[in-house]
Order: structure tokens, then sequence, then C-alpha cells
């Protein structure tokens, strides 16, 4: 099984801008015509997905895109060699830190959000990672 992540935008170019710089990651291709980039440089492929605010976001339903901060159950955690280096780097890129750099037996993580209200972590394993919390 081959996972792939997708995470809905309403600036593609800003958001490209934003995923290379903040977190090191490359564009590949440009899908369909000019509305997906495919990003590089994670384990997993992360295409941004240029759709606009207050479009639907499900047929037959109310819902709506906004791209203000918002919470959802799911998000991405980027897993980096130095947390604070790749915080200040983010932030700089335009990314939000919610709060301190927290420490944990298994390692350290920043709890952030995107330009477009998207909640992601930045974490650093130290030791064996999870499994010294297990």
């Amino acid at each position: 099984m081959q996972i792939v992540v997708n995470v809905d935008v309403d600036d593609l170019e800003k958001a490209i801008a934003f995923y290379t710089t903040a977190l090191g990651l490359r564009l590949g291709r440009r899908l369909f015509e000019g509305t997906v980039a495919e990003m590089h440089g994670a384990t997993s492929t992360i295409h941004l997905l240029s759709k606009p605010s207050g479009s639907t976001a499900v047929a037959k339903t109310a819902l709506t895109r906004e791209y203000e901060r918002h919470w959802t159950p799911l998000h991405l955690d980027f897993a980096v060699d130095d947390v604070s280096a790749a915080v200040e780097r983010a932030v700089r890129a335009g990314a939000k830190l919610e709060g301190a750099i927290q420490s944990f037996a298994w390692g350290r993580l920043a709890i952030m959000s995107d330009p477009f209200g998207h909640g992601f972590c930045v974490l650093q394993f130290l030791g064996n990672g999870y499994d010294d919390a297990a």
C-alpha cells in the first residue's frame, strides 16, 4: 500500500514556496493543468491541491474550504534531525509556532501551523524514539 498525502491550499505558488523553504521539500511535477504540485523529499509524496477558499469541500453538503487556522484530527508530522533549526526555518517561511518546543523521553516536538491554517508538527527523535516511551 502507498500513502498519498493531499493538502488543500488556496494559493498554489505560495504553498510551493512555503513547503520548499520551511520544510525542504522539492517541487516534482505540476499536474492537472497546474492545479496540483507534487512535492518530493519526504517518505511520502505530498500533493498541494489548488482549491479556492469558499469552494465546496464535499458534494451535497454545505461544508466549504476555509484557510483560517482550524483543527482537524488528522495532521502531518515531519521528523527532522534538529527541531530547533526546523522551527526557525518554518517560522521564517510563514509558519506559526503554537507553543514552546516540548521535550519527552522519545524526543522533542513543536506544534505549528502553516500559512493555510493546517496544523502540523515538527519532531526530533532522540535515543530509540518512541521505543523509549514504551
